[in-house]
């Protein structure tokens, strides 16, 4: 099922790494003209393009809260339980990134600190096409509720009947989201970019999409607006040595590929045993997936790597940066500890990476395409400013005066230095 590359030379890595080609001139001009369509146009375009896009025609975009008491009312009790145990998990995760920074008195009379805000308005993009993913609501609206984020705004894509998943809804409500708004794609990066008559402006931008969300993201940063990262498809890399158990391998490949033809899996492995065992439960249990032909297209864009040591197989996974890197090794752990860059890491055998995208407590928003290597996941640093303040007393001026002034001077800009000499005059 696979492609089978074995024992490639470096120089062909930066091949083997390679994620799928998008033509972005082509791509970036659908987008950009999506974009300005609805910036002009507010919700009259954002209605024209849901129904294009989604084949719906929606009178109002906007989730009422009969829609959202009825989600409550008719959604599985167990699935609901699900949602509360994953919420209550990720909670506990990300409270613990909130630690308080002390002042410090850097000279006498002279003391500097940071204020954590949380960015006053954000929105969160809800991918719902194909899968709806109300778990990226936990992922996203929990963080922004610890942030103390003053407005939250949430955009995901109607069903054909011009509804919203009840799980969407009932996750939203969980999490305290109370603008909901039933528009996807491009539209709805637009709408929460620019404003419509009905839906706010935000500060910044979250949440995973396609590749069109992607470049709506990236195009309206350009325009003043934050995001999160740049994330698209996405990808796993799994390393795993001869002591992996090939029918786990295989789910965990599965786990990616089954979001769409886009999404892409790569196995580095230092046992062709391990690979063609793979490969036998690829077959056997794709076959068994309601979305296979998704996943069999995400598997004809991947590949599995022979390596001749652990070593350049551990080098081959950093430089490929994967948003999910599963090590299934003897010593994964010390293993672990050189890894560089990855998105999210899953370690040993009984760590699939389906439960970090679900409920362990880790955010599963997280770098894809290579950002690993300089970008973070999502977590309520995302979420927040850091406003530095200092005080100095008369007395801590004047310590600091000579070198303040020294240093003025030297760059050209004297007003710097007399904004301290006036004072001590």
């Amino acid at each position: 099922m696979m492609n089978i590359l074995e024992f490639p030379e470096r120089a062909s890595w930066s091949t083997i790494i390679k994620r799928p080609a998008v033509d972005h001139l082509l791509l970036n001009e659908k987008v950009a003209n999506v974009l300005n369509a609805v910036k002009k146009g507010g919700n009259k375009a954002v209605q024209q393009y849901t129904l294009e896009f989604d084949g719906v025609n929606l009178d109002s975009c906007t989730v009422t809260a009969a829609e959202i008491q009825e989600a409550i009312n008719i959604l599985d009790p167990i699935l609901k339980k699900a949602i509360e145990t994953a919420a209550g998990n990720i909670r506990k995760f990300h409270l613990t990134q909130m630690n308080k920074e002390l002042p410090v008195e850097t000279m006498p009379g002279i003391t500097c600190w940071r204020k954590w805000v949380g960015i006053d308005k954000v929105g969160l993009y809800i991918p719902g096409g194909s899968a709806p993913l109300f778990s990226t609501i936990l992922m996203l609206g929990i963080p922004a509720e610890i942030a103390g984020c003053k407005q939250v705004v949430l955009c995901s894509p109607p069903d054909k009947n011009g509804k919203l998943h009840p799980a969407i809804l009932y996750a939203a409500n969980l999490v305290g989201i109370k603008q909901l708004f039933k528009i996807g794609g491009v539209q709805a990066i637009a709408a929460m970019a620019f404003g419509t008559e009905t839906i706010p402006a935000v500060y910044k931008i979250f949440g995973p999409g396609n590749q069109y969300v992607t470049a709506a993201k990236q195009m309206v940063q350009q325009s003043g607006v934050a995001i999160d990262m740049p994330a698209g498809p996405s990808e796993v890399c799994v390393l795993a040595d001869e002591t992996a158990v090939p029918a786990f391998v295989a789910a965990d490949l599965l786990s990616q590929a089954e979001h769409g033809p886009d999404s892409q899996v790569l196995l580095v492995s230092t046992s062709a045993q391990l690979i063609e065992g793979v490969n036998q439960s690829l077959v056997s249990q794709i076959a068994e997936l309601p979305r296979k032909d998704l996943a069999v297209k995400a598997l004809q864009n991947s590949r599995a790597v022979l390596m001749n040591n652990m070593t350049d197989a551990v080098e081959l996974v950093n430089e490929y940066a994967a948003e999910h890197l599963i090590i299934s090794c003897s010593n994964a752990n010390d293993i672990a500890d050189q890894i560089s860059n990855a998105g999210s890491v899953f370690i040993g055998n009984y760590s699939p990476e389906s439960v970090g995208d679900y409920a362990s407590g880790t955010n599963h928003t997280l770098p894809t395409n290579a950002y690993a290597r300089m970008y973070s996941g999502v977590s309520v640093d995302s979420f927040i400013k850091k406003i530095t303040f200092q005080q100095l007393t008369k007395e801590g001026l004047a310590a600091i005066a000579n070198t303040v002034e020294t240093m003025a001077e030297a760059e050209g800009l004297k007003a710097h230095a007399e904004a301290v000499r006036v004072r001590l005059k």
